[in-house]
């Protein structure tokens, strides 16, 4: 039981000593993500939509 406790007394100092984002940060690292991901969901589906008329043009 001990050493439950010190476990959990240890991942608070540790916590405590943890830097997290500002609001701004998170944010502004959202907003790369969904870029990025729309663009990347875009050029996929681009290449998906060429495959498959490639495809079509054989059949």
């Amino acid at each position: 039981m001990k050493k439950i406790i010190q476990f959990f007394k240890d991942s608070y100092a540790e916590l405590r000593k943890v830097i997290w984002p500002t609001k701004e940060t998170v944010l502004a690292s959202t907003k790369v993500v969904i870029v990025s991901t729309v663009i990347v969901a875009l050029f996929l589906g681009l290449v998906d939509f060429l495959l498959v008329r490639g495809i079509d043009l054989f059949f």
